[in-house]
């Protein structure tokens, strides 16, 4: 991308950018599985916590910091370049990386991979398409139900994929998802993956926009106190969070932390119905940042102990794109709602939404619970 011109190259940097993204999105399995694999039950939750680090830390170089490279000293080529020398630099780190504990090769027929990979995308892909062309409009044109038959097409694409996965054979994915369906309550648990930080999703989803839009503060306030204040705020949390996971079960942490994030979201509503106030807007960020961050130490912790160490890699990968199917969802959803109810009813929403996965949460709790009890002690320490 360095020796590119956007203005006359396009296709060509856009072609880099998806090969940088898919590459990263491979990276990020094979690290998820890596610290899934290394890492004893009673060090995941600083493993949550350090990982949450990591990963703000490398938002603020490779996002502010780039930005101000760029702006002021080396222009996009040079910095561009001074990224890939980053990237060098920890690849040769991962060298000195501990060794994980051997496991037993799973063997894969390349050929069966590639034929259900293929049958699994280009069946979803198609039946999206093909929904595409029905008469939605004929049901109505208000935005909630255009929404609505958005994800009746998705749901429908995606129960056609994996039953083409299915009938191809595609190993890599199957025995993986079956492994994890041969546990008790499985299906409720993926609910609850989906569900966890939805409420927190919501309110993250539009929080800039109502600060800057709704609430009436300056791009360069919110960036000022949002952006320093929310990555301090979510770091120390996500510590935080490690550090009691450390010592207490892992059920009791994901329902405490939980309750949290759902309660910081009224900071957010407070702020929509109470004049501009610039130390109440720099508390409401601070605090559902810092609960934010001990939610997703918990959630990581979580996700972490439900992975089959023969399937860590395809395993992790297919939960955490689970927990995204939130996030991604509720863009348009959002906008849709403050345009419909308002900013303060929103915000109220934003708590309820919270709920559903805290109630499955605690009806799964034996479940949740065994997860501390079976996995291995490490050294030092015992398992719950």
């Amino acid at each position: 991308m360095a020796t590119l011109d956007p203005k006359s190259s396009v296709a060509a940097v856009g072609a880099c950018a998806v090969a940088i993204a898919f590459l990263s999105a491979s990276q990020d399995i094979v690290f998820d599985a890596y610290r899934t694999d290394l890492l004893h039950e009673h060090e995941r939750g600083a493993g949550a916590a350090v990982s949450v680090l990591g990963y703000r830390l490398a938002m603020l170089v490779s996002g502010g910091l780039a930005l101000i490279l760029a702006d002021q000293w080396l222009g996009w080529p040079g910095m561009f370049r001074a990224m890939a020398a980053l990237f060098a630099l920890m690849a040769a780190i991962t060298l000195w990386a501990p060794a994980t504990p051997p496991t037993a090769p799973l063997a894969s027929d390349v050929r069966r991979e590639l034929v259900g990979f293929v049958a699994m995308l280009v069946a979803g892909v198609g039946t999206f398409w093909l929904l595409r062309q029905l008469p939605w409009q004929l049901l109505g044109t208000g935005r909630f139900v255009s929404l609505g038959a958005d994800t009746l097409m998705l749901l429908a694409a995606c129960v056609v994929a994996l039953k083409a996965a299915r009938r191809a054979g595609f190993p890599s994915f199957l025995a993986p998802w079956d492994a994890f369906f041969s546990r008790e309550r499985a299906a409720a648990l993926l609910a609850m993956i989906v569900l966890y930080k939805l409420g927190d999703a919501f309110a993250g989803s539009l929080s800039t926009t109502f600060l800057i839009r709704g609430a009436g503060f300056t791009a360069t306030e919110v960036g000022a106190v949002n952006k320093v204040l929310g990555l301090v705020a979510t770091i120390v949390g996500a510590l935080a969070g490690g550090a009691w996971l450390a010592k207490r079960p892992l059920y009791g942490s994901l329902m405490l932390f939980g309750v949290l994030q759902a309660v910081s979201n009224f900071g957010y509503w407070l702020l929509s119905v109470l004049p501009k106030d610039y130390l109440l807007m720099a508390a409401a960020i601070g605090f559902e940042n810092l609960c934010g961050g001990m939610g997703t130490a918990a959630f990581v912790a979580f996700l972490m102990a439900l992975t089959d160490r023969r399937f860590s890699a395809a395993q992790y990968a297919l939960l955490s794109a689970l927990s995204a199917v939130g996030r991604v969802y509720v863009g348009p959803a959002s906008g849709v709602m403050v345009e419909a109810f308002g900013w303060p009813t929103f915000f109220v929403f934003t708590v309820g939404a919270a709920l559903p996965g805290l109630v499955l949460l605690r009806w799964l709790r034996p479940q949740v619970a065994a997860l501390d009890r079976a996995a291995p002690a490490g050294p030092g320490g015992a398992g719950k």
